[in-house]
């Protein structure tokens, strides 16, 4: 996960969080969280927690009745979703590989992870690390995009984008999309030692307040901006304004309304 093509670093947390959640993320994070089973006393892991988006309503939802421990790989998205969160009853903080937790085995009622799978090199090894610590009977909770052809304005960004190198285009959004075959996810979980793996695909729709707003997210917010400041920084401005001109023209503009296509999974340790 270290790759620099998945480097959120800068100011990327922050216009990540700003502009790509409301976006991209929103609507799936509540869709996470209202699939929390809460009780008395339970502890709860999420992996690739980002920027806390998913962090924030699962905490919410679990209202002190219990516990929830918020992990990711990269330390300036956790440091920003630490500061953005400060206070939240009940959650701490942990710098952690999905592929190798540092937890005990058998310590989570649940473990919760949000487009993050995609991102880990060995994927096998982040889903066996996530039933090493779930107790007998624990839920893995995990969720992916579908195609990106099924994402338009994603789509719209990298296509954008492409015009510009006629050569080697930054291939960043190929990645969060890599993962869209639900057989190809749910024999990880089988092979893992898992059971009662079900999946469905959840239809949303991101918004934004202005094609700007959005394009802002899309380049700025996550490491596509890295690459393109690195092969042709003067284009910035000019692919910017592109892939604004491009998402209003698809989906509107004052605000942006965008359909987004993605897969949930749900799946047990057994007892």
């Amino acid at each position: 996960m270290a790759d620099r093509d998945a480097a959120f670093v800068g100011s990327i947390p922050e216009n990540y969080d700003r502009y790509l959640g409301p976006l991209l993320f929103h609507d799936y994070a509540d869709a996470m969280a209202a699939r929390l089973d809460v009780r008395p006393g339970v502890r709860v892991l999420e992996t690739a927690c980002g920027t806390g988006i998913v962090t924030e309503r699962l905490a919410a939802r679990l209202a002190g009745h219990g516990s929830l421990v918020a992990s990711d790989l990269n330390e300036p998205m956790l440091a920003y979703a630490g500061a953005k969160l400060r206070g939240a009853r009940r959650l701490e903080w942990q710098v952690a590989d999905g592929t190798k937790l540092p937890f005990d085995d058998r310590s989570f009622a649940t473990v919760v992870c949000q487009f993050g799978l995609m991102f880990f090199p060995d994927k096998a090894a982040g889903v066996r690390e996530a039933f090493r610590v779930l107790e007998p009977g624990g839920h893995f909770l995990v969720s992916v995009w579908d195609r990106l052809e099924d994402n338009p304005v994603p789509r719209i960004t990298h296509e954008t984008i492409a015009t510009f190198f006629p050569s080697d285009p930054p291939q960043f959004y190929t990645i969060p999309f890599s993962l869209h075959d639900p057989a190809v996810v749910s024999r990880l979980l089988e092979g893992a030692g898992f059971v009662d793996v079900r999946w469905e695909r959840l239809h949303k729709t991101g918004t934004s307040p202005s094609a700007a707003d959005a394009a802002t997210g899309l380049i700025h917010g996550n490491p596509v901006y890295a690459a393109i400041m690195e092969r042709r920084a003067a284009a910035l401005a000019d692919i910017k304004a592109t892939v604004a001109r491009n998402v209003a023209a698809a989906f509107g503009d004052h605000p942006v309304r965008c359909p987004l296509r993605a897969i949930f999974f749900s799946a047990r340790r057994p007892r």
